[in-house]
């Protein structure tokens, strides 16, 4: 069964991450999701679980977190797609159009992927955070085009409410050759 709710704190600080993942841990009975190093320098920490216990470890990572806290995120009704994506179980699909948001955060990729699920009838299709792209985070999906549209522009509000929009983009009738490579 998948999390209600889900949290993650992003730190600037590989040791003080660790720190924190053990904080929220041992603040409330939490399903730990993910605590690794990401590119370049950082610390990820993602639990899972009921509401209330949820916020509970998500508000005592943040504290523990302190001066290194990159970004954070609480949220209490997360879309099924999102985990989907991110265990990279989507899929490709033959779908009209594709969308990209490009966040400067693993925090707010997921937050802008969340928004944008929830918005529109579209396919969370990838979820790419830190590794391997210097930090970022970017979500790929795709749909009918007004969808796709709607989709975007719902996460790239919650990316540039949060001040870590790097780019969101929305391809029409993506040519195949390039499809069968990002899908």
């Amino acid at each position: 069964m998948s999390p209600v709710a889900i949290a993650a704190v992003e730190t600037s600080s590989i040791a003080q991450g660790v720190v924190t993942a053990d904080a929220m841990m041992k603040q409330a009975e939490v399903e730990l999701l993910e605590a690794s190093v990401l590119s370049p320098g950082r610390y990820w920490i993602v639990v899972g679980g009921e509401v209330a216990t949820v916020r509970a470890s998500h508000k005592r990572g943040v504290e523990v977190a302190a001066d290194t806290l990159l970004d954070q995120l609480l949220i209490p009704q997360l879309d099924a797609g999102v985990l989907r994506a991110l265990r990279g179980l989507a899929g490709g699909g033959e779908d009209e159009s594709v969308g990209l948001l490009e966040t400067l955060t693993a925090a707010s990729a997921i937050v802008a992927a969340d928004a944008a699920a929830k918005a529109a009838a579209i396919t969370l299709r990838d979820l790419r955070l830190a590794n391997g792209i210097g930090g970022k985070g970017v979500v790929v999906l795709s749909g009918a085009l007004p969808d796709v549209q709607a989709a975007v522009a719902s996460g790239r509000v919650e990316a540039e409410r949060r001040g870590l929009l790097a780019r969101a983009v929305v391809v029409p009738r993506m040519d195949a050759r390039l499809r069968a490579r990002i899908l």
